[in-house]
């Protein structure tokens, strides 16, 4: 009985395995410990998301916050990557498949205040993901 159970278990989880390969198919770029709080970069992300990368690239480039500059940097990358992993690629056909904004480590520092106190002031930082994959219909 714990036998069949263990050969299920196994199974079950290298069914999901194949399951997430194939889900991730696409090309992918990461910068990570950025300097930047992962709250005012996700709605950055937000806009671009599900978006021919061309159409991203020009909507990165005229949003004058921190958070477009940085995923503009990723997103370069991601491309950059699937053109070099796949010759026969052109940017007019990728588009953003995902992009994920997560939370970093934070770097405590002392910010002295009135009458002698101090308090602690978090630096976020954050890890940006772009995903770009081939439109379906090409």
């Amino acid at each position: 009985m714990a036998e069949e159970t263990k050969r299920r278990r196994s199974e079950v989880k290298a069914e999901l395995r194949a399951q997430r390969k194939a889900e991730k198919k696409g090309y992918v770029a990461t910068t990570k410990f950025l300097i930047a709080s992962p709250t005012k970069v996700r709605p950055v992300a937000h806009v671009i998301n599900q978006k021919p990368c061309s159409e991203a690239m020009a909507i990165l480039e005229n949003m004058p916050q921190k958070g477009a500059r940085l995923i503009k940097g990723t997103l370069k990358s991601a491309v950059a990557n699937a053109l070099f992993a796949n010759k026969n690629l052109d940017e007019d056909m990728l588009y953003v498949k995902e992009i994920r904004i997560d939370e970093g480590p934070r770097l405590k520092r002392v910010w002295f205040r009135a009458r002698g106190r101090a308090d602690q002031l978090l630096k976020r930082m954050c890890h940006i993901t772009v995903i770009v994959d081939e439109k379906a219909g090409e």
